[in-house]
């Protein structure tokens, strides 16, 4: 069974890769979507798609593989094979809510800190990218009454497990890093550790969070 024709534009990005940009509502889960068939399919020659809001980017392993097999890749994304989707995985992030711009950003939004709070922890989050730093995620799904301004002056050094708002976007520090966001709490929680790997096949073991996972917090 085939879904129906999505709708995107593409264009070359260096010399054997494409950048594709999806148009329209639902562009993230079309995205997710698109990467997760490009990975699953034993015919395709692409080595990695990497998806960000509503871009995905795919890499052939040389030039010369980009050319012989950009066409046949593009036309197979525009119309999908129809494949079971396993449900995103949720998780559930322990949140205490002592961050020191906490206070600032209830002043900048007009709420009192306790309904920054509440409105922080209710919705639904999804991992719309992993990048910034290893492991760092950008949370979609941050109520619009939450949406901050980045600081002017971003800090030397953010620790690691900070959660924070920037913008639209909520996310939680996965390394100790200089950072312009809001910080708004802390969590335990390692979302980047080289010690989970345990052998060259399981690099992914180090990152807690892949892109169209579920994130829900929860105060401590």
């Amino acid at each position: 069974m085939q879904i129906p024709n999505r709708s995107f534009q593409w264009q070359p990005c260096g010399s054997r890769a494409a950048l594709v940009t999806f148009c329209g509502d639902g562009a993230w889960d079309t995205v997710a979507t698109a990467a997760n068939e490009l990975h699953a399919d034993p015919n395709s020659r692409v080595v990695d798609a990497t998806p960000a809001f509503d871009k995905l980017l795919i890499e052939f392993a040389d030039a010369e593989e980009y050319r012989t097999q950009i066409t046949q890749t593009i036309d197979s994304l525009r119309v999908g094979e129809s494949r079971a989707q396993q449900a995103p995985r949720l998780h559930h992030i322990p949140v205490r809510y002592d961050g020191e711009d906490l206070a600032y950003v209830a002043e900048c939004v007009a709420l009192p800190v306790s309904e920054v709070v509440r409105l922080h922890q209710f919705p639904v989050y999804q991992v719309a990218l992993l990048g910034f730093s290893p492991g760092f995620p950008y949370l979609e799904g941050l109520p619009p009454a939450l949406h901050t301004p980045r600081r002017s002056t971003p800090r030397p050094c953010v620790p690691v497990g900070s959660v924070a708002i920037g913008g639209s976007h909520t996310g939680v520090y996965s390394l100790a890093t200089p950072a312009g966001w809001n910080l708004i709490g802390t969590t335990s929680l390692r979302l980047f550790d080289l010690g989970r790997i345990a052998s060259p096949q399981s690099e992914a073991a180090a990152f807690f969070l892949k892109p169209g996972d579920h994130v829900k917090f929860v105060a401590e």
